[in-house]
């Protein structure tokens, strides 16, 4: 039987199309920091607040964005220079 928390984290598993919706508007996004309420409005889909949290908190956690209090910045770097450097790379 599964516990009141597990029932809660199921009721808001996020599916992988609703993901890629949200990463695509904040990767297309021209400001540099965007709120939780303007990504609600940009999204082209409503999408349940406490389900956009889970993907919030996803995507942060695997170093895609970055959440602060002033709103949401996409960091993730895809260019291979980069990439190459950072595998390559001495740590001091």
């Amino acid at each position: 039987m599964a516990s009141a928390n597990q029932a809660y984290e199921l009721a808001h598993s996020p599916t992988l199309n609703t993901i890629l919706m949200v990463e695509k508007v904040l990767t297309n996004m021209d400001e540099s920091v965007i709120t939780v309420a303007e990504l609600k409005r940009r999204l082209p889909k409503q999408v349940n607040h406490n389900t956009l949290k889970a993907i919030l908190e996803y995507l942060e956690l695997s170093n895609k964005i970055l959440v602060t209090m002033k709103g949401i910045t996409w960091i993730h770097n895809t260019n291979p220079n980069l990439q190459k450097a950072i595998a390559e790379g001495l740590e001091l």
